[in-house]
């Protein structure tokens, strides 16, 4: 498919208001630069195996992240990627404060639930 890449991306840039919001009902106003460069090493506080194979990852957390369900959810995704197993996923506060982190991410697109996320 990737020899077809240019020629497509460059058809729905330039028709984006006909042909892509005929297909998909969206209308692009601008399109941005697709490019997201990250260089970064991600290490996970603890990430084990069960007897019967199951992954279990687990992190340590002493302040409310309000972005904390997103970083679990990148976790998830990378350690997946490595392993191909979905790890059950935990996090440990120890915090002084109360607990107040959101637990659950989700996103909506085109009305309809596609991506959610839970730490709980």
């Amino acid at each position: 498919m990737h020899e077809y890449d240019a020629a497509l991306k460059l058809l729905l840039q330039t028709s984006s208001h006909s042909i892509l919001g005929q297909m998909t009902g969206i209308s692009v106003e601008t399109w941005l630069n697709p490019e997201l460069p990250e260089v970064r090493t991600i290490r996970a506080d603890l990430l084990g195996s069960t007897a019967g194979g199951r992954l279990v990852h687990v992190e340590f957390q002493s302040k409310n992240l309000p972005d904390m369900a997103l970083r679990m959810a990148e976790y998830e995704l990378r350690i997946y990627r490595s392993l191909r197993k979905f790890p059950k996923q935990i996090v440990l506060y120890a915090g002084e404060a109360k607990m107040n982190m959101p637990a659950v991410l989700r996103e909506r697109i085109l009305q309809n639930p596609t991506l959610s996320f839970s730490t709980r």
